[in-house]
């Protein structure tokens, strides 16, 4: 499903199973494809089918890349429909572990809100932003929805603002302040018979639409195919062809970051990078019916990957270390302006 596909057009159940086909064929990505799949028989009603897969990939042999947001996904589901006592255990237990993602972190909180659980929600969003942010210099793109969930639940709970209050306001973009967004009185004003009051509150909507489609189409990024140095002498080695596209892995290196560069000046949003394998890349091609050695399969092979949510953002985060895999950070390595 394309990123932009509007959502009564989309047959949820018939895209549940497409992923869960899709999975049996890209093991190594079952983790991602199924917890898509889980998402959308949640969107389609069937949420007993979305917690089995949730339990499926929980009791697999395969170590999850991510366990405790499957956990976290499988307690906001059970919730929504019925299962209140052992989601608020699931939910207990996602906290304790204390997970350095906060992505657990903003669906147990979310979890907690929907159901009016204003202090607890707020007591799970402060203990999250508490251990990740500590310290931290800049808030990692990820960590926003913990300040903003955060915030607003403060403000539901007549809180006056504080330091991590003052930073959710300094990452928000939106023309429209947090405050605004937040305010518990705008639910009020859709039931107002004043035009200027009608027109303020859809201005508002409308900001909070654009932040939620920018959110949905960041794991779908404009992504460049990476090799790393084993990876690509490997591949030309098996398909010697390729080296007019792959003339040294330096150069390699350096036409992704001037790609990237590029792209960004264009104006073209959600850069990423995905890494390529050799194996990954064979089986691609056979499941295009086509021979690895053609070089028009590498874009569609970097799409594919993206789709799969293999994608890395770039540019990195201040002070991550560099995409290339180097070891040094981004900003003494590829990141430094000649």
């Amino acid at each position: 499903m394309r990123p932009d596909t509007p959502a009564e057009n989309v047959d949820h159940t018939a895209e549940a199973a497409r992923l869960e086909r899709t999975a049996g064929l890209y093991p190594e990505d079952a983790e991602a494809l199924l917890l898509r799949a889980a998402a959308h028989l949640e969107l389609s009603g069937d949420r007993p089918d979305a917690s089995a897969l949730y339990d499926r990939l929980l009791s697999s042999a395969a170590d999850l890349d991510n366990p405790h947001l499957v956990r976290a996904l499988k307690a906001s589901n059970l919730w929504e429909y019925g299962h209140e006592a052992e989601a608020r255990a699931i939910i207990e237990g996602v906290r304790s572990a204390s997970p350095q993602d906060p992505a657990p972190w903003v669906i147990v909180a979310e979890a907690l809100e929907s159901h009016d659980e204003l202090e607890a929600a707020h007591e799970t969003f402060t203990e999250a932003v508490h251990r990740l942010l500590t310290d931290v210099a800049e808030p990692p793109y990820a960590t926003h929805p913990l300040l903003f969930g955060r915030h607003r639940v403060r403000r539901m709970l007549g809180e006056s603002h504080d330091e991590w209050d003052a930073l959710a306001d300094t990452v928000h973009s939106l023309p429209i302040t947090l405050d605004e967004l937040h305010d518990p009185k705008r639910v009020w004003s859709l039931g107002s018979e004043n035009p200027a009051e009608l027109e303020a509150e859809i201005l508002r909507l409308r900001a909070e639409l654009g932040a939620y489609r920018e959110a949905l189409s960041r794991p779908f990024p404009v992504a460049i195919l990476h090799w790393p140095a084993p990876e690509l002498t490997e591949l030309l080695e098996a398909y010697p062809s390729l080296s007019s596209e792959y003339p040294t892995h330096e150069t390699h290196l350096a036409t992704i970051e001037s790609a990237l560069r590029e792209l960004a000046s264009s104006g073209t949003p959600n850069l990423g990078i995905v890494t390529g394998t050799v194996p990954s890349y064979e089986a691609f091609a056979a499941s295009e019916l086509s021979s690895p050695d053609d070089a028009t399969l590498l874009p569609q092979y970097a799409t594919t990957l993206a789709a799969r949510g293999r994608a890395v953002a770039w540019p990195p985060q201040q002070g991550a270390s560099c995409w290339c895999g180097a070891g040094r950070s981004y900003g003494e390595c590829h990141g430094t302006t000649n």
